[in-house]
């Protein structure tokens, strides 16, 4: 009778041990994640800046399609496509390259109002040369309060 008695202590200090390990804290985990999504939500848009251009302003808005491709001329006439800046002698190549392959030759010029007439006109026609079939002009729609960037 000595032994059924130490096999039922030994068994009940075995269920001891088992339940105090299967139980798991999640509060610092949590606490954890709302740190970061607070992080996330703060940064977030300070990353969406994009390139200083005081577009003209239509009566009509001119949103560029997804399927062609956006250059961006700034006051200082600096080209941006895909996120650089190109240099004029290289931007007829650059489009090359761009549309080899491509069915449809779409470009979107997104141009400070303060350029000339000819800078643009320039563009297109370097635009041209390199085989772009369509080129649109994106303005500001006429009644939207937008705040000039410098």
């Amino acid at each position: 009778m000595g032994l059924k008695t130490a096999s039922l202590s030994t068994s009940s200090r075995k269920r001891q041990i088992g339940t105090s390990l299967s139980e798991i804290n999640v509060t610092p985990f949590v606490d954890v994640m709302l740190v970061l999504l607070i992080i996330f939500m703060v940064t977030a848009p300070m990353m969406q800046s994009g390139i200083g251009v005081n577009l003209p302003r239509a009566e009509t808005e001119s949103a560029p399609a997804e399927e062609g491709l956006t250059v961006t001329v700034t006051r200082d006439k600096y080209i941006h496509m895909n996120g650089s800046v190109i240099n004029i002698n290289l931007l007829e190549r650059r489009l090359q390259e761009h549309f080899s392959g491509k069915t449809k030759k779409i470009l979107y010029i997104k141009a400070d109002e303060s350029l000339s007439y000819g800078t643009i006109v320039g563009i297109m026609d370097i635009a041209m040369k390199a085989g772009v079939e369509t080129i649109g002009l994106v303005t500001e729609p006429e009644g939207k309060d937008v705040q000039k960037k410098s």
